[in-house]
């Protein structure tokens, strides 16, 4: 699958969400959408960025940006994530990882030498059509929620 290219329309990918429902992106048409890919909930760093970005659920909403996190996670994890920390925002259960090969960000992964397969850390900032107009791979939370929110802001 060819990677998404800034300036494109973002695939309209169906996914279960954990209000039970399933959720095309298309649904958010007419807003800003972040979208934040994680590899698994309850971990630390997962954790830690879906907590900064609840922290600032807020200032995201007066930009008229949906903040949306995906994970290969089932439903039922995210449920338990959301309870455990609060989070006012959707998470969507990527289990078949389309959305994961769509955005480019299921990819080889190496820790303490071993390799595998796996979520790298990215956030995608798709504008009131639905076109991609900034992407961060390889994140590293600290300072990157308030990154996403200037380039919101700037977004009209």
């Amino acid at each position: 699958m060819k990677p998404l290219e800034i300036g494109k329309t973002v695939p309209n990918l169906e996914l279960p969400a954990s209000n039970g429902e399933t959720v095309k992106l298309s649904d958010f048409r007419g807003r800003k959408v972040v979208l934040f890919f994680y590899p698994q909930d309850l971990t630390p760093t997962c954790t830690k960025e879906a907590c900064e970005f609840r922290d600032a659920h807020a200032s995201f909403g007066e930009e008229d940006a949906v903040l949306i996190g995906i994970s290969p996670d089932p439903v039922k994890s995210h449920l338990k994530f959301i309870e455990k920390e609060g989070l006012p925002f959707l998470l969507l259960s990527d289990e078949k990882l389309k959305a994961a090969h769509a955005f480019g960000v299921w990819q080889e992964k190496q820790l303490y030498g071993r390799k595998y397969m796996g979520i790298v850390r990215s956030t995608f900032l798709i504008d009131r059509k639905g076109r991609l107009v900034q992407e961060w791979r390889n994140v590293r939370v600290n300072g990157h929620i308030d990154r996403v929110l200037e380039a919101a802001k700037r977004l009209k």
